[in-house]
């Protein structure tokens, strides 16, 4: 890879410094597909992910004088990975597991979901302070903020988590249309 040897310092170093974001946010969103089990793409992002690290990585130690080229590859490092923790949430590749608590309007946040045609489980429930309601949803990931949304409308002081699953069984996920 001589060409980034003979190009201007300043110009090597941007170089660098996009090649290694595009890298790095190869990697970060390979990483995110390896855990939700999508092998095909995971391979894919990894083999160019690979051909990437070794031409930058050729380039920088072939040139370790140059510290531009070094503070390049370290911030296409640090900004490939943010960038690739933003396209894979925007992707939302994958479901989420909704676990919501409520107090006194669990029916109300039950029904009102349904009405949206999401799955959801009621689970008569005591909580510290008392009686509480359980109600479990799992959706596609990019419908999550629908179902919070949802479910807040109803019950502003409703305890919220989401987690990332991975469905093993059948079951109604709803607005996908989808029996899985």
């Amino acid at each position: 890879m001589d060409f980034l040897l003979n190009l201007s310092p300043v110009l090597g170093a941007l170089l660098i410094f996009f090649l290694r974001l595009i890298n790095y946010t190869m990697d970060t969103l390979r990483i995110m597909l390896t855990m939700r089990n999508k092998k095909l793409l995971s391979w894919i992002l990894g083999f160019f992910e690979s051909i990437l690290f070794v031409v930058v990585m050729g380039a920088v130690l072939d040139d370790l004088d140059n510290p531009l080229k070094v503070i390049a590859y370290a911030g296409g490092f640090a900004t490939g990975n943010v960038v690739g923790m933003i396209i894979e949430k925007r992707l939302a590749i994958g479901y989420s597991h909704i676990s919501i608590i409520s107090r006194g309007k669990g029916r109300e946040i039950a029904e009102a979901l349904r009405a949206h045609d999401f799955a959801v489980t009621e689970i008569p429930a005591f909580g510290r302070d008392g009686r509480v309601t359980l109600l479990n949803c799992s959706v596609q990931r990019k419908l999550a903020a629908d179902v919070e949304r949802v479910a807040l409308e109803q019950d502003p002081e409703a305890f919220i988590t989401i987690e990332d699953v991975i469905p093993r069984q059948r079951g109604y996920w709803g607005r996908t249309g989808v029996n899985r």
